[in-house]
C-alpha cells in the first residue's frame, strides 16, 4: 500500500511541487509555496472501466430564452447582458472598501422584493450587515442574513428543493472546506469552494454572486482558474477619494465585454448615473489650456470625459512622466511621435497626464485626444471649448480611424458640441460619416494639428 505523501503548492499561480521552495519556478513569486496535504479520495485513473455513451445533439433547440432576473439597479443589469440568468455565477472583485458589498446589498433588496435573496457573509457579522443597510434606507427589506464560513454547512443549508433564487457569498477568498487541509483564502480553498458553489448553483438554477478580493496588481487574488469557473467577471473600479465608481465587465457569457456602468458614492449608498458624459464634463473649464475632450467608446455605450496635460519645465535630469487613467507606455509613444514626426520636443519638460473624474481608458482612440492636449498645454493656446477629439496615431504621424465614428459624434451632439476633430479616412468598406450638426474637421497627419495651435499673427 502506497504512503500518502505531502505536496507543495504555490498560492498565487497553484502550481505543485515534491519539495518546498523560496521561489515559485512556474511565476516567479518569493515566499509563496506551501505545504498541503494530499486529498484522500484523489483518482488513480480510469482503471479499464468503460463509461457511458455521450449523446449529441444539434445547435438548433427547441426551448425557449430563459427570462432573466432584473435587479433593478439599470447600470448592474446593463453590465450583466441585460439582467442575470439563472443558474449562472457571476464575480465581482475590487479594491477593498470601493464599495462591492455596497452594491450587492442595494441588489439584494430590490431582488428581495420579488424574489428570494439570501446574503452569507463570510467578513462581517448579521449586525454590522443590518448597519449597513439601515445606512442605505434597506433596513426592511426581506433579505435573508446569515455569517458563516463553512462550505458543508453552506452547501447543506442551501441544496434543497426551494432554494433561493439569488445568493451573495462575500466574500470568496473567506470560505473554508473541511475536505481541503489549507487555510481559508489559499488557491486549494478557493478553487475547491468556488467549484462546490457554482456546481451547486447551476444544479438548483439560483444566480451566485461571489465576492472577490484584489491583489496588490488589481487582479482577484488566488487562483486563475477562478475567473475561468464562472460565467461573469465583474470590476469594481475607482479612486478611493473620488465619488465616481466603475463596474466593468471583463467577461461574460450573457451579453457584452468591456461593458460599464457607473455609479456615485453618496452617504445613503451607490446612486445610477444616467447620463455620464454630463457628469465627467460638468467641472470642465473650456477656456484653460491642456485639456481637450474625448469622445470614446466603453463597450456599447458612447462616454465623453475630460482629458488634462500639463507640461513644464522640468529641473531634474531625467523628467517626470505621471500618468492617471491611461497607459503610460502609450504616453510615451505620442510624445516620441510629436518629437520625431512634428519637431515637438518635449523630451526636457515634466509632462502629466490625467482623466478626469476617475476613469480609465484603454482604447488606441485617445491617442488624438492626448496629442492635443499635450499641444495645448505647450503652446499655451486652450483646444476650442465646442470642439471633441478622437483618433488613433500611428508611428509614422498618421491619424488612423477608429471604430463607431457616428456613435461617438451622436453623444458630443448631443451634449451640445459643435464640432470634431476626426480621422480624414473613414474605417475601410465604410461610407461617408452622418455628421448631423456637428461640423467635422478632419486631420491626416499629426502634422495638422500643430496647426491649430499656432499663434494667431
Amino acid at each position: 500500500m502506497s504512503k500518502s505523501s505531502a505536496r507543495f503548492v504555490c498560492q498565487e499561480c497553484g502550481a505543485v511541487t515534491v519539495k518546498w521552495a523560496g521561489k515559485c519556478e512556474t511565476c516567479g513569486a518569493w515566499n509563496s509555496i506551501a505545504e498541503e496535504a494530499p486529498r484522500e479520495n484523489a483518482p488513480k485513473g480510469l482503471g479499464g472501466k468503460a463509461g457511458r455513451k455521450i449523446e449529441f445533439v444539434g445547435l438548433e433547440g427547441q426551448a425557449a430564452p430563459v427570462p432573466r432576473l432584473m435587479t433593478g439597479i439599470g447600470e448592474l443589469d446593463r453590465v450583466a447582458g441585460g439582467g442575470l440568468v439563472p443558474g449562472s455565477a457571476l464575480l465581482v472583485g475590487g479594491d477593498p472598501g470601493i464599495g462591492k458589498s455596497t452594491l450587492l446589498t442595494q441588489a439584494a433588496a430590490q431582488l428581495s422584493a420579488k424574489h428570494a435573496v439570501v446574503y452569507i457573509s463570510g467578513e462581517e457579522a448579521v449586525d454590522q450587515v443590518r448597519l449597513r443597510a439601515r445606512r442605505m434606507g434597506l433596513a426592511h427589506a426581506p433579505v435573508q442574513l446569515a455569517a458563516a464560513t463553512s462550505l458543508r454547512d453552506i452547501v447543506s443549508t442551501l441544496d434543497v428543493a426551494d432554494a433561493p433564487a439569488v445568493v451573495v457569498i462575500d466574500s470568496i477568498q473567506t470560505m473554508f472546506a473541511d475536505t481541503v487541509e489549507s487555510a481559508p483564502g489559499t488557491v486549494t480553498q478557493v478553487r475547491t469552494c468556488a467549484h462546490e458553489l457554482i456546481r451547486l448553483a447551476k444544479r438548483r438554477g439560483f444566480v451566485l454572486f461571489l465576492v472577490g478580493h484584489v491583489t496588490k496588481e488589481g487582479t482577484i487574488a488566488g487562483p486563475r482558474v477562478l475567473e475561468h469557473m464562472v460565467d461573469t467577471v465583474l470590476y469594481f473600479e475607482g479612486e478611493r477619494g473620488h465619488q465616481f465608481r466603475i463596474l466593468r465587465a471583463v467577461k461574460n457569457r450573457f451579453g457584452a465585454t468591456d461593458e460599464i456602468g457607473v455609479f456615485e458614492m453618496t452617504d445613503a449608498g451607490l446612486a445610477e448615473v444616467l447620463n455620464p458624459s454630463a457628469l465627467f464634463l460638468a467641472e470642465r473649464r473650456g477656456n484653460v489650456s491642456g485639456s481637450c475632450v474625448f469622445a470614446g467608446i466603453e463597450g456599447t455605450r458612447p462616454m465623453l470625459v475630460e482629458i488634462q496635460a500639463l507640461v513644464a519645465p522640468s529641473t531634474l535630469s531625467s523628467p517626470r512622466r505621471a500618468v492617471v487613467g491611461w497607459d503610460t507606455s502609450r504616453l510615451a509613444m505620442v510624445l516620441a511621435v510629436l518629437d520625431a514626426r512634428c519637431g515637438l520636443a518635449l523630451s526636457g519638460n515634466d509632462v502629466y497626464l490625467n482623466v478626469a473624474g476617475g476613469l480609465r481608458i484603454a482604447e488606441p482612440a485617445a491617442d488624438l485626444a492626448v496629442a492635443a492636449a499635450l499641444v495645448s498645454s505647450a503652446s499655451d493656446i486652450p483646444v476650442p471649448a465646442d470642439m471633441v477629439v478622437f483618433g488613433e496615431i500611428g508611428l509614422s504621424g498618421e491619424v488612423r480611424a477608429v471604430a463607431q465614428t457616428e456613435l461617438r459624434l451622436k453623444e458630443a451632439a448631443k451634449l451640445g458640441f459643435a464640432q470634431g476633430l476626426v480621422p480624414a479616412m473613414p474605417r475601410k468598406g465604410k461610407g461617408p460619416v452622418a455628421t448631423g450638426a456637428l461640423g467635422i474637421r478632419p486631420l491626416g497627419h499629426l502634422q495638422d494639428l500643430l496647426g491649430l495651435f499656432r499663434p494667431a499673427s
